[in-house]
Protein backbone atom coordinates (compact mmCIF):
# COMPACT_ATOMS: atom_id res chain seq x y z
CA UNK A 1 0.00 0.00 0.00
CA UNK A 2 1.29 3.55 -0.61
CA UNK A 3 1.39 6.05 2.19
CA UNK A 4 -1.30 8.13 1.28
CA UNK A 5 -3.40 5.51 1.20
CA UNK A 6 -2.96 4.02 4.44
CA UNK A 7 -2.86 7.77 6.03
CA UNK A 8 -6.41 8.34 4.26
CA UNK A 9 -7.62 5.20 5.73
CA UNK A 10 -6.39 6.55 9.01
CA UNK A 11 -7.72 9.20 8.55
CA UNK A 12 -11.37 7.85 7.96
CA UNK A 13 -11.26 5.70 10.51
CA UNK A 14 -10.45 8.12 13.21
CA UNK A 15 -13.35 10.26 12.30
CA UNK A 16 -15.86 7.24 12.17
CA UNK A 17 -14.70 6.99 15.50
CA UNK A 18 -15.02 10.86 17.02
CA UNK A 19 -18.69 10.51 14.91
CA UNK A 20 -19.47 7.24 16.45
CA UNK A 21 -18.72 8.67 20.13
CA UNK A 22 -20.84 11.88 19.53
CA UNK A 23 -23.73 9.86 18.16
CA UNK A 24 -22.98 7.74 21.15
CA UNK A 25 -22.89 10.61 23.20
CA UNK A 26 -26.26 12.50 22.07
CA UNK A 27 -28.24 9.16 22.51
CA UNK A 28 -26.92 8.38 26.41
CA UNK A 29 -27.58 11.52 27.43
CA UNK A 30 -30.47 12.76 29.54
CA UNK A 31 -31.34 16.16 29.96
CA UNK A 32 -31.18 18.26 33.07
CA UNK A 33 -34.31 18.37 34.81
CA UNK A 34 -36.26 21.98 35.38
CA UNK A 35 -36.45 22.79 38.75
CA UNK A 36 -37.87 26.30 38.09
CA UNK A 37 -41.05 25.26 36.69
CA UNK A 38 -41.72 23.13 39.65
CA UNK A 39 -40.60 25.32 42.51
CA UNK A 40 -41.86 28.44 41.59
CA UNK A 41 -45.40 30.40 41.79
CA UNK A 42 -46.84 32.62 39.41
CA UNK A 43 -46.90 35.49 41.87
CA UNK A 44 -42.55 34.96 42.09
CA UNK A 45 -42.78 35.22 38.08
CA UNK A 46 -44.60 38.52 38.08
CA UNK A 47 -42.46 40.34 40.88
CA UNK A 48 -39.63 39.23 38.70
CA UNK A 49 -40.47 41.16 35.76
CA UNK A 50 -40.11 44.36 34.83
CA UNK A 51 -43.14 46.43 35.49
CA UNK A 52 -43.65 47.90 32.31
CA UNK A 53 -43.38 46.58 28.56
CA UNK A 54 -39.26 46.70 27.21
CA UNK A 55 -41.53 46.28 23.84
CA UNK A 56 -42.99 49.01 21.73
CA UNK A 57 -46.89 49.31 21.42
CA UNK A 58 -48.59 46.85 19.30
CA UNK A 59 -51.92 46.31 18.80
CA UNK A 60 -52.15 42.40 19.09
CA UNK A 61 -49.60 41.89 22.01
CA UNK A 62 -50.65 41.61 25.35
CA UNK A 63 -48.39 43.24 28.08
CA UNK A 64 -48.52 42.15 31.73
CA UNK A 65 -48.01 44.65 34.21
CA UNK A 66 -47.88 43.42 38.27
CA UNK A 67 -49.95 45.61 40.42
CA UNK A 68 -48.17 48.44 42.77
Amino acid sequence: MKFETVILRGLFVACMLVCGLILAAMVTSRPAPMHLAFTSSIAALLTSAPSSCVVPFVDDMICVRSAG
